[in-house]
């Protein structure tokens, strides 16, 4: 007798590397995937928006970027990024802000991670692949380790240090190779409402904004997945 076939749950999931809350929100979807293995079988693609689309190639100061941005004073600045450090750490992510930190491009590193996506279509073999892989080292370059990942070598050195060509990589960096669909990417996705991210979209309809404690993505895959799937 054969066991009964899992159902495949497509998660896309928009977001930008500058973006904290996106990290965080993954920590915590991450926790949701370990709920339901056996369950599901989930397909995670990731998909760019730039918080900072005209952001220089010099960056600009965190603190200061965010105080003019959001209009609030350096106290307030401090303490909200003290407060998702915390929550960041709970789950096990290092945010070390700081001095000169700053905030940076991240078109180009939008570039490499749809190179990513786009090689592991046919080839991802469980929930995740390289592209999250990209994803997850290019988090830690910017908000652990302090690097400046809109430099061509960083963006090279976290492409080959999850497998990567490295010569491959620094090839479509010094061009202008898979900017055009960037570009259409991020027109999709606005053209869907999506004006803050993360933004996780399942099953192609669903859409759960922000990084959401798990028991909420939990509640809707029983009642709007797992439920039609019996």
């Amino acid at each position: 007798m054969t066991e009964p076939r899992v159902p495949r749950l497509s998660v896309d999931i928009v977001s930008d590397v500058m973006c904290p809350w996106c990290i965080i929100g993954w920590l915590k979807f991450r926790k949701v995937m370990a709920h339901f293995e056996g369950r599901l079988d989930f397909r995670v693609q990731w998909h760019p928006f730039e918080l900072n689309p005209d952001m220089p190639r010099e960056g600009e100061d965190a603190a200061e970027h965010v105080m003019r941005k959001y209009g609030i004073s350096a106290e307030q600045s401090r303490v909200n990024s003290g407060k998702m450090a915390g929550v960041a750490a709970d789950l096990g992510f290092i945010f070390n802000r700081g001095p000169g930190f700053r905030m940076r491009n991240s078109f180009d590193a939008h570039r490499l991670l749809t190179w990513a996506g786009a090689m592991e279509e046919a080839e991802q073999d469980g929930p995740t692949g390289v592209q999250t892989a990209l994803k997850l080292a290019l988090f830690a370059a910017h908000f652990t380790d302090n690097r400046d990942v809109g430099d061509h070598d960083v963006l090279a050195d976290a492409a080959e240090s999850v497998g990567l060509d490295r010569e491959r990589a620094a090839a479509i960096l010094a061009s202008g190779e898979f900017g055009e669909m960037v570009r259409t990417e991020e027109a999709y996705w606005a053209d869907q409402n999506i004006t803050g991210v993360p933004a996780f979209i399942l099953g192609g309809r669903m859409l759960i904004p922000g990084a959401q404690d798990p028991d909420v993505f939990i509640r809707v895959i029983e009642n709007k997945v797992l439920a039609a799937a019996a």
